[in-house]
């Protein structure tokens, strides 16, 4: 099977989550850990926007795609929050919350979606808070990953503000789109609601 341009960037996507895990969890280096791993995951994130605008934009829309796509999302925020738990032990007891958050919502959208899709063979789509949620996560994890290489440069820097900050973002924006998402699930299998 030949993949289209989309179905390619979203498995570029895959492929970078082992390599972004890699580069977070193995150098000593703080700098090399926290600005690569950076890097990557803004590249990985990059191409989750890109395939979906060119899928649609080109009418390049697969089944593959479809089933693909929200999976390599899937891993690559899945992997962004156990390799930041591995890594950095000073936010641990409060990220270790949020990451279960986060985790929680994911998977239980996603079997929502399966019994929807299998039950009537429709998909609920994805609503504007959805794509706000995805984009505070991108930013809540860039920070987390960043924020060590400025405390790292700045003496008088030594407790991470912005990482506790974005971190109680990202599981406020999560469980909103989670609970606008029930919600939306409940309309669906009962239309009289």
């Amino acid at each position: 099977m030949k993949l289209n341009l989309p179905n390619q960037l979203t498995l570029l996507r895959c492929v970078l989550v082992p390599v972004f895990l890699a580069v977070l969890i193995l150098p000593e280096n703080i700098y090399v850990a926290c600005l690569g791993s950076a890097a990557l995951f803004g590249i990985a994130s990059f191409t989750d926007m890109l395939d979906g605008k060119i899928a649609r934009s080109r009418n390049l829309i697969t089944n593959f795609g479809k089933f693909m796509d929200p999976l390599a999302d899937k891993l690559l925020v899945f992997g962004a929050l156990l390799g930041i738990l591995y890594r950095f032990e000073n936010i641990r007891p409060a990220f270790i919350w949020c990451a279960f958050i986060v985790i929680f919502r994911e998977l239980a959208v996603t079997s929502m979606r399966l019994v929807v899709s299998g039950a009537s063979g429709k998909v609920i789509a994805a609503k504007m808070i959805g794509k706000i949620k995805t984009v505070t996560q991108i930013a809540a994890v860039l920070i987390i990953l960043l924020e060590p290489v400025a405390m790292e440069l700045i003496a008088s820097y030594t407790v991470p503000v912005a990482s506790y900050i974005a971190m109680a973002l990202m599981a406020l924006m999560t469980l909103i789109s989670g609970i606008d998402y029930i919600k939306s699930y409940w309309e669906f299998i009962d239309p009289s609601k």
